[in-house]
C-alpha cells in the first residue's frame, strides 16, 4: 500500500523539473524541491518502517535521533558561526553597517532564545498573547519563504548556459580608486573565461560591460573594467561599454536596449556574469527587464558569502514587499481580532 505514496514525490519531481527547464530564475523552484524533497524522505521512512528487514528500519531510526539530539547544538553552533563570521567580515572589510547582518541576525537568534527561556512573553496580560503568536507566525513564514530561496539559489548554480551566446553581460560592483577590485575582476575573469571556451567551438560573443560613474569615480566602472579585459587580452572589437546604469535593474535593462539596437531584427541569445551569491537575484531583474538571459556565478571568499547571501535575501524580500505586507498586515489584524476577543471576554 504504502508504494501508492510514492507516486506523490515523483509527481512533485516532474512538476519540479518542468518549472525549473521553462525558467530556473523562479523562487517558486525552491518550494517545489523542498516538497518533494520531504514528501521523497517521508516515503523512503515509511518504506523502511513497513519492511521485514530490521536493517531498513534502524537506518531511518538512528539518523532520526541523531538529527533531533544534534538541533540545539547545530543552533548553537550556527549562532557562534555567525558571530564569528561579522568580526573576520568587519576585520577584513570595514566596520560598515552593510558587513554587519550576520552580526544582527546572530544578536536576534540570541535575543529570541532567550524570550523563550524566561517566557517573556507569559509576563503579559492575555490580551497581548495573540500578538506574539502573531509575532511567532511571521517569524515561521519568514522562515519558509528563506528556505524555498535558498534552495532556489543553489538550484540556480547548476544552470550552464550552452557556448553558443552573442553577448555577455558582466554586472558593475563598484570600483575603489578607480581601479577594478577583487570582487569586480571575478566577474569579469569569468566571461574571459566563457569568451575564450566559446571562442573555441565557434564565434566568440561580444562583452558588454555594464556599469556607470559613481560620485567618487573619475570614470566609469564600464570604461574601467573594459581595460581590464583588454589588458588580459580581450580584443577591443569584441568589447562594448554601457556607462548609464546605477543598479542591477539598470544594468540589465540598458544593456538590453544596446543589444536590441545592435540585432533589432534577430534573436539574440545572452548571459550576464556576476559573483555566484549574487546570481539569482540578478536573474529577477534580467526576468523584469525582458531579457530571457541566464547567469553564471563568480566565486566568492567564504567569509564574505554568508553576509552577502543575507543581504541578497533582504533585497529578495524588499522585491516581494507587496506580498509579504499582505501576509504581515492579515496577521496582525486577526491579532488584533483575537485580542479585542479576549479583552471583552475576560
Amino acid at each position: 500500500m504504502y508504494l501508492y505514496f510514492g507516486v506523490i514525490p515523483l509527481v512533485l519531481f516532474i512538476v519540479f523539473l518542468i518549472s525549473y527547464l521553462i525558467d530556473p530564475r523562479k523562487i517558486v523552484n525552491g518550494f517545489l524541491f523542498n516538497i518533494f524533497l520531504l514528501t521523497f524522505l517521508a516515503f523512503c521512512s515509511i518504506a523502511s518502517l513497513a519492511s521485514e528487514q530490521t536493517i531498513l528500519k534502524w537506518i531511518i531510526v538512528i539518523p532520526a535521533i541523531a538529527l533531533i539530539l544534534l538541533i540545539p547544538f547545530v543552533m548553537v553552533a550556527f549562532t557562534v558561526a555567525l558571530f564569528l563570521n561579522a568580526r573576520t567580515l568587519m576585520r577584513k572589510e570595514g566596520r560598515r553597517f552593510a558587513n554587519s547582518l550576520t552580526l544582527l541576525l546572530g544578536i536576534a537568534i540570541v535575543a529570541y532564545f532567550f524570550i523563550g527561556l524566561f517566557n517573556l512573553s507569559g509576563r503579559f496580560s492575555l490580551e497581548f498573547q495573540p500578538f506574539f503568536a502573531a509575532a511567532s507566525l511571521i517569524i515561521m513564514y519568514f522562515l519558509l519563504h528563506a528556505a524555498n530561496f535558498l534552495s532556489a539559489y543553489f538550484l540556480y548554480q547548476f544552470n550552464r548556459p550552452r557556448l553558443n551566446q552573442d553577448f555577455i553581460i558582466v554586472l558593475g560592483s563598484g570600483l575603489i580608486n578607480d581601479k577594478v577590485p577583487p570582487l569586480l575582476a571575478n566577474r569579469i575573469n569569468k566571461a574571459i573565461d566563457f569568451f575564450h571556451r566559446q571562442a573555441k567551438v565557434t564565434t566568440p560573443p561580444i562583452i558588454i560591460f555594464s556599469g556607470g560613474q559613481g560620485p567618487n569615480e573619475g570614470l566609469s566602472e564600464a570604461e574601467a573594467m573594459q581595460s581590464y579585459a583588454l589588458e588580459k587580452g580581450i580584443p577591443l572589437e569584441h568589447t562594448l561599454q554601457e556607462n548609464k546604469s546605477v543598479n542591477t535593474y539598470e544594468n540589465m535593462l540598458f544593456s538590453k536596449h544596446l543589444m536590441d539596437s545592435l540585432k533589432p531584427n534577430e534573436k539574440y541569445k545572452s548571459i550576464f556574469t556576476t559573483n555566484n551569491f549574487h546570481l539569482f537575484r540578478a536573474g529577477l531583474y534580467a526576468k523584469q527587464a525582458g531579457l530571457n538571459s541566464q547567469g553564471i556565478g563568480a566565486k566568492t571568499a567564504f567569509y564574505y558569502w554568508p553576509n552577502a547571501m543575507i543581504r541578497e535575501y533582504v533585497a529578495i524580500v524588499v522585491m516581494g514587499k507587496k506580498r509579504h505586507m499582505f501576509v504581515i498586515t492579515t496577521v496582525f489584524i486577526l491579532a488584533a481580532l483575537s485580542s479585542l476577543l479576549f479583552y471583552f471576554v475576560k
